[in-house]
């Protein structure tokens, strides 16, 4: 950021996004005065009509490139300026460009370049030769050619003066940049990508065995394609190229070239053009081509990826809750972890149910006896290694228990990774890495979003391909939204972890480890205020992070709410104003007199805005809400499902594991989750599978085929029609 808002920039963003000038302009400058998007997103509604944390960021993210741009355009005229070859026309030509990649087509012709072999020819003087040959006069060139024989310059002959100055015509040509754009359009628009087999023996498990002869057009192929295609070239599986409409192109580009078909310069001129386009032109747009195509697949990849992290940050929570935790193994046995209904850890010990051992029997006694000492209303089991033998064992031992206890198959992707961090290790020092396995399963459970923000979320495995993309761009975009998931949330500042509280708007990890540090030292904070005093967090940290922590149970009952304590004023006057005081928030008398008010005449009386006083309203009604209340919670088991048991037609619950281009994965219980394909999602057209389901939603899914000797179940969330 940095500059100043610029009225060309604006139009452009106003233009793509679909958002008023007026509030991009109020985004730009709320951002460079150091506020975070979802500070802006929550807290400056009136200013920003209201924008949510992903408009804001789209803002952003166009300013930041258009801004580049510029930068870019200006250091462009400057270095051409520097040869003294800036023209009217040319620096016209750069500021109208639209995208970075018009810009290096224009400055292409003036950029600095290795020894090529037609700065070779021009060393040796043959430029103006090749000049003449594109005058077209009906003279012999030959004839022409024979001055510019030089043996001092290594030119010994007519014919070696022609082939140099075909070198720099063939440059020539390439550097053209209205002709690089049309023929990287025509290259796009009729070429095709083509892969086939190269080291297939390579490929045990034939994952790529689609592209051994494939092709496809370049404007239809999907991204997750691209990103296969990829993966098979750098496995060194896969050849994979571009195959373009040459002979058009050629041909095309002679009838730009060419003026004079009678002139005898026009051979010559031909094999520079075809020299041109096969030798520099077509290598160098094939690259940019699939470049552009890798980036647009990445993009697509960091998106879906990014999506199913939030859905499954925001799973609901499963509150009040006493959980046992269970990590399944064979030879080291499954750890047991019991946690309270706050996540603090009751008891740890390890069972052997599974083989080697199979003790069956012991195990069972073990954890009844501590679903009966701790109260336990429910079983977490992770879905890793020996998880449906472990399953078997839990769902056996809780048929023969007097009350009912349920068992949900958790998903432990990344738990292993977390188990043996740093965090873990701080959090758990007397622990073992499998029982603090335990633990965090149990705890996903209960809060999903307080133990996934531990684990590097490129560790969760939901979405594809998440390891072939930039992992820069992928780290950006997830800390967004593992930020924006944390601050729709808000935080208990008394109970968040370190690996919570440095997700906060505004909160770095050395202050969000001072809150702590300062928690440890003195015990609960009482009030947000008592969060001044905290080291390094300054007036506009507290501003950005405080409307964010909550502080349940102190002694300021709007700290357990989402109003910003610079709303604290007009809230209390609004209280009054209805004969009520802060201590009624969130009783039903409040509630129903806040129905009665007028939002026009409240808002002008009090001087607040209308989207403000709205957000005032909803925390005085519901103080501790959270939204993740409103999604569906996990699937409750009490009997275990083999696949064996699966026929076509049945019905089942199921819960969304994963999310892709082609569709959903769906785990109904049995040992491998089921596809269910973009096309069986619905009984509509559907363009992205995202617009239907997301990760950790419950769904209602039938049978459509089952291969139990592939392990392949395939679903569909389209009823079947009765009768």
């Amino acid at each position: 950021m940095g500059q100043p808002v610029n009225e060309q920039a604006l139009f452009v963003i106003e233009k793509e996004l679909n958002i008023k000038g007026k509030q991009i302009n109020q985004v730009i400058s709320l951002l460079e005065e150091g506020n975070t998007v979802p500070f802006i997103a929550r807290y400056r509604k009136e200013l920003t009509g209201g924008l949510d944390e992903v408009q804001i960021k789209d803002i952003m993210d166009r300013w930041t490139y258009l801004q580049n741009l510029a930068s870019r355009k200006e250091e462009v005229i400057r270095l051409i300026e520097e040869q003294g070859k800036l023209t009217e026309e040319l620096a016209a030509s750069i500021n109208k460009a639209q995208k970075l990649q018009e810009i290096e087509d224009l400055y292409r012709p003036y950029k600095q370049k290795r020894r090529t072999k037609a700065t070779v020819a021009k060393e040796k003087g043959l430029e103006p030769l090749a000049l003449w040959l594109l005058e077209q006069r009906n003279e012999n060139p030959l004839d022409a050619a024979k001055s510019y024989i030089n043996e001092e310059k290594e030119v010994l002959s007519a014919e070696d003066a022609l082939q140099g100055a075909k070198d720099i015509i063939a440059e020539m040509l390439s550097d053209d940049a209205d002709m690089r754009k049309w023929i990287r359009e025509d290259t796009f628009s009729k070429g095709e990508i083509k892969t086939e087999g190269k080291n297939t023996e390579a490929d045990e498990k034939k994952v790529f065995e689609m592209y051994y002869e494939y092709q496809e057009p370049i404007r239809k192929i999907v991204p997750h394609r691209v990103l296969a295609a990829n993966r098979g070239e750098k496995e060194d599986i896969l050849k994979v190229g571009i195959s373009a409409p040459s002979e058009l192109i050629i041909s095309k580009m002679d009838r730009k070239t060419v003026k004079r078909t009678d002139s005898q310069a026009v051979p010559y001129i031909r094999e520079a053009i075809e020299d041109a386009y096969k030798r520099l032109i077509a290598p160098s747009i094939e690259r940019e081509i699939r470049a552009a195509l890798t980036e647009q697949a990445e993009e697509r990849a960091i998106h879906i990826f990014s999506e199913n992290v939030r859905s499954l940050l925001l799973q609901a929570p499963l509150k009040g809750k006493v959980v046992l935790g269970v990590d399944p193994a064979y030879r080291t046995g499954c750890k047991l972890g019991v946690v309270d209904e706050t996540g603090k850890v009751l008891h740890i010990q390890t069972i052997y149910p599974t083989p080697p051992r199979s003790e069956v029997e012991k195990s069972a006694a073990v954890v009844k006896q501590l679903i009966d000492k701790y109260d336990i209303e429910i079983a977490a089991i992770g879905n890793g290694t020996a998880s449906r033998e472990t399953e078997q064992f839990i769902a056996e031992t809780l048929k023969d228990l007097p009350k009912s206890v349920a068992y949900v198959i958790v998903n432990e992707a990344g738990a292993s990774v977390y188990s043996a961090s740093t965090v873990a290790r701080e959090e758990f020092p007397d622990l073992q890495v499998e029982e603090r396995s335990a633990v965090s399963i149990a705890r996903r459970l209960q809060d999903p979003l307080a133990e996934l923000v531990k684990i590097d979320p490129k560790s969760i495995g939901v979405g594809q391909y998440q390891h072939d993309v930039s992992q820069k761009r992928l780290g950006e975009e997830i800390s967004f939204v593992v930020e924006t998931a944390v601050n729709q949330v808000g935080v208990n500042v008394n109970t968040a972890s370190s690996s919570l509280l440095q997700y906060v708007s505004g909160l770095s990890k050395t202050v969000a480890q001072n809150i702590i540090t300062k928690r440890n030292e003195v015990g609960k904070f009482q009030n947000r205020k008592e969060l001044k005093k905290i080291p390094r967090l300054g007036a506009k940290t507290y501003e950005q992070c405080i409307g964010f922590l909550r502080v349940m149970e102190g002694d300021q009952p709007l700290d357990q709410t989402g109003i910003h304590p610079e709303s604290y004023p007009g809230t209390i006057s609004l209280l009054k104003e209805l004969g009520f005081s802060t201590k009624d928030i969130g009783t039903e008398a409040l509630a129903e007199k806040l129905k009665t008010i007028s939002l026009e005449d409240t808002s002008v009386k009090l001087d607040i805005g209308i989207p403000t006083l709205k957000d005032i309203m909803d925390g005085l009604t519901k103080p501790g809400r959270d939204p993740r209340d409103n999604f569906s919670g996990p699937v409750l088991k009490t009997d275990v499902l083999k696949m064996e048991d699966l026929s076509a037609g049945m019905e089942l619950q199921g819960t969304v594991r994963n999310v892709v281009d082609f569709g959903a994965f769906v785990d109904i219980g049995v040992k491998q989750d089921g596809l269910v394909h973009i096309s069986k999602l619905t009984d509509r057209f559907v363009k992205n599978p995202m617009d239907v389901v997301s990760v950790g939603q419950v769904v209602t899914v039938w049978v459509d085929s089952v291969d139990v000797n592939k392990q392949r179940i395939a679903l569909t969330m389209i009823a079947p029609k009765k009768g």
